[in-house]
């Protein structure tokens, strides 16, 4: 599967080294120097954002949230988007307040999905931080780290397969009506990050019934 990131940082990277051992990955990012230097030391492509979505049958969103909607426009607007699988993995959260900065319940990944009809878009990887999708073993506590996500049913296969192919156990959450549940839990791991947390402080989903089958 080709997987092509809109983002060049700590995320974009982290999920890129993982991936790269299946997958054929781009990454893209404003600064193409930096970018072809990472993409480098990962082992992967490197381009502009217009490539990485041409490149891509899953594309990630992968830069700041408050430049989410430019870069989509960067990349060649909502035409070159069409038909791919979109993973946003986000959290429009104030770090004054702590609090999502959409309104009326709203998700910014409803928001992307508004935007691109012509894709399928999902919500996931946005719930830890950087150190977490680094961490080659995923066992918090002695289980498996547990990725929530929310998706269009017509992807659900290949979110799960690409949140377990980076050591996590995926849990769909249900459709994107869902996401800013997923996008408010990550405002709480923030705020206790932002108090000085350890970076891989994580909210794990302990399934007793899962750990007992195994």
């Amino acid at each position: 599967m080709n997987i092509g990131f809109i983002g060049a940082g700590g995320m974009a990277k982290a999920l890129a080294r993982k991936w790269a051992a299946k997958h054929e990955v781009m990454l893209s990012g404003r600064d193409l120097d930096k970018t072809k230097a990472a993409a480098a030391s990962l082992g992967v492509r490197s381009g502009t954002a217009q490539e990485a979505a041409s490149f891509g049958d899953v594309i990630v969103l992968a830069t700041r949230w408050e430049d989410v909607f430019p870069a989509i426009e960067n990349a060649g607007g909502p035409a070159a988007f069409d038909g791919k699988t979109v993973i946003d993995i986000n959290n429009p959260v104030s770090i004054e307040t702590f609090r999502t900065t959409r309104e009326n319940g709203g998700s910014l990944t409803q928001a992307i999905a508004d935007a691109l009809p012509g894709a399928k878009v999902a919500k996931a990887f946005n719930m830890s931080q950087v150190a977490v999708w680094e961490d080659p073993d995923m066992i918090y506590d002695g289980r498996q780290l547990v990725t929530l996500y929310t998706s269009d049913e017509e992807i659900d296969e290949t979110v799960a397969g690409l949140i377990a192919d980076v050591g996590s156990e995926p849990l769909r959450l249900g459709s994107n009506a869902h996401a800013y549940q997923l996008e408010a839990a990550a405002a709480i791991v923030i705020k206790f990050l932002f108090a000085g947390r350890d970076p891989h402080t994580v909210f794990n989903f302990i399934q007793p019934e899962v750990k007992a089958i195994r």
